[in-house]
C-alpha cells in the first residue's frame, strides 16, 4: 500500500505543478489587463505587471516572451468577435447572403454590449494601445485579422451578388471595407469607458441602413423576398481587432 501511494506521488506533483502554473499565468494576465487599462499598454512595463500580479519578472518570462505576447494572450482569453462571427456565418446554407452579412455585423456588437470582460479587453485594444516598435507583432496580427474578416465579408457579398440580392455593378471590395469601417467605429464608440452609447440600439439601425444601400432594386416581376435571419450558433468559444 505504501509503495503504491509513493508510486503515484510524482503524478500528483505534476498535476499540482501544472495547475499552479495555469493559475500563475491567469494571475499575470489579470494584472496586465488592469495595468494596461490604467496606464496604457505602451506605458506599462513587465515589471509593472509583475508587481501588480505579485510575482517576479522571471515568472512572467517563464510564461511569455515579451509584452506583445502578454497582450496577445490577453486578447486570446476572450472571443475575437469579428473573427468568430465571420467563421460561424460563412456557410451559405444559413439563410440569405444579406441576412448572414447583417448577422456577421451585429453579432460582435451584441457580444461587446453583453459581455463586460470582452468589453474591457476591447477598450484596452481600441483606446489604450499605441503600436510602438515593441508591439509590432500585435499590429501585424491585427492587420491580418482585419484583412481576413473583410475577405469573408467580400465572399458573402459575392454570394449575394450571384443571388441578385445586391446591385450587379456593386464594387464588392470597397463595400466590404466600408461595412468593416462601420462596425469598427461602432465598436470604438461602444467600448468607451463612459457614456450612454448603446450598441444594441444604434447597431441595428446603422447596419441596416448600410446594407439597404447595397440592395438590388426590386422589380415588378421579381419582388424582393423577405430575409430569413440565420440561426445563431449556441454559445461562444473563449478571441484582435
Amino acid at each position: 500500500m505504501y509503495v503504491h501511494s509513493l508510486g503515484s506521488f510524482p503524478l500528483i506533483m505534476v498535476r499540482r505543478t501544472k495547475a499552479e502554473a495555469e493559475a500563475t499565468r491567469a494571475q499575470i494576465l489579470d494584472a496586465a489587463e488592469a495595468m494596461f487599462r490604467e496606464r496604457g499598454v505602451s506605458r506599462t512595463s513587465l515589471q509593472d505587471v509583475a508587481a501588480a500580479a505579485g510575482v517576479t519578472r522571471g515568472a512572467i518570462y517563464w510564461h511569455f516572451k515579451d509584452k506583445a505576447e502578454v497582450f496577445m494572450a490577453m486578447m486570446d482569453r476572450v472571443c475575437l468577435p469579428c473573427e468568430m462571427a465571420a467563421e460561424a456565418l460563412a456557410d451559405p446554407s444559413h439563410g440569405s447572403a444579406l441576412a448572414r452579412l447583417s448577422e456577421m455585423a451585429m453579432e460582435p456588437l451584441r457580444d461587446l454590449q453583453q459581455d463586460p470582460h470582452l468589453k474591457q479587453v476591447f477598450h484596452i485594444a481600441m483606446h489604450c494601445t499605441e503600436y510602438t516598435d515593441d508591439l509590432a507583432s500585435v499590429r501585424a496580427r491585427r492587420l491580418e485579422a482585419v484583412q481576413g474578416y473583410q475577405q469573408m465579408m467580400h465572399a458573402v457579398l459575392l454570394q449575394a451578388q450571384r443571388q441578385a440580392e445586391v446591385r450587379s455593378d456593386l464594387a464588392l471590395a470597397p463595400a466590404a471595407a466600408g461595412l468593416f469601417a462601420l462596425i469598427d467605429g461602432l465598436m470604438r464608440n461602444g467600448t468607451l469607458a463612459e457614456g450612454p452609447f448603446d450598441l444594441l440600439a444604434v447597431g441595428p439601425v446603422a447596419v441596416r441602413a448600410y446594407i439597404d444601400g447595397l440592395r438590388a432594386p426590386a422589380t415588378a416581376s421579381s419582388p424582393a423576398a423577405p430575409e430569413r435571419s440565420p440561426r445563431r450558433t449556441p454559445g461562444r468559444p473563449a478571441p484582435s481587432t
